[in-house]
């Protein structure tokens, strides 16, 4: 009994070990995948199926939207695709909540996969934890921000903030941060007219080229702000770190 109890420890860090690769395995799987296999013409078909479902074709929509933010698949084709398929209302709101429950699941597959390793390696460093703290008592703000930015990858930021000490409410309520850009690609998909032209170039005009310009302003604003704000964050919790270890 008590070489099982010695050995459990080690085992269980052999499993979180194992587990860390694996899933780096399968992102890189994926990765690869989306190139050899053009996902996005068969995103395409999977918009053209979607639009022949009628009433399930929203549900749908969102469970394959879900299943490309967890899967790491870039979301640009169903996004633009739901303009056109739904039309700008309707197609924002079902990409926000498909993108929203996607994010979560995400979220909780690197805080249940990965948190627990990160919060010991965090526990030998006092700077670390301070900063991990102090990123928790802002994490609205820092992923409002960071939705607001299109320099941060969706997908892998979702992971990202899975590690961190952002409570899952925080993270939830921040994804208003992505309404603008949904909207504003979803309006541009709708402009193509049919989803055999999506993600083509397209012939520019005065809404289209408004539209790019107003996502390229409002993120070149939120990247500095956020970059900014973090960097703020993170230099008076080290200040506050430091002057703790000096008492």
């Amino acid at each position: 009994m008590e070489n099982e109890s010695v050995q459990s420890p080690s085992s269980s860090k052999i499993k979180r070990i194992f587990g860390f690769f694996l899933v780096a395995a399968m992102i890189a799987a994926l990765i690869f995948a989306a190139k050899y296999f053009n996902v996005q013409e068969q995103l395409k078909s999977a918009l053209a199926w979607i639009d022949s479902l009628g009433f399930w074709a929203p549900v749908t929509f969102m469970v394959i939207y879900i299943l490309a933010t967890v899967l790491f698949i870039p979301g640009s084709i169903l996004t633009l695709g739901a303009g056109v398929v739904f039309g700008i209302f309707l197609g924002s709101i079902y990409v926000f909540i498909g993108a929203t429950l996607g994010a979560a699941a995400a979220f909780l597959v690197g805080r249940y996969l990965a948190r627990g390793w990160v919060s010991k390696q965090i526990e030998k460093n006092p700077k670390f934890k301070a900063i991990d703290q102090a990123v928790a008592k802002e994490g609205f703000k820092i992923v409002l921000l960071t939705r607001l930015s299109p320099i941060f990858p969706f997908n892998l930021l979702n992971y990202s903030f899975g590690i961190t000490q952002v409570s899952l409410k925080d993270y939830f309520l921040a994804s208003i941060g992505m309404i603008p850009g949904t909207i504003m690609y979803v309006y541009i998909g709708s402009l193509a007219g049919s989803i055999a032209t999506l993600g083509a170039v397209q012939p520019k005009n005065p809404e289209t080229e408004i539209a790019q310009w107003v996502i390229r302003v409002l993120g070149f604003i939120a990247t500095v702000a956020v970059t900014i704000y973090v960097t703020r964050i993170a230099r008076k919790a080290l200040e506050e770190s430091v002057n703790q270890e000096e008492l």
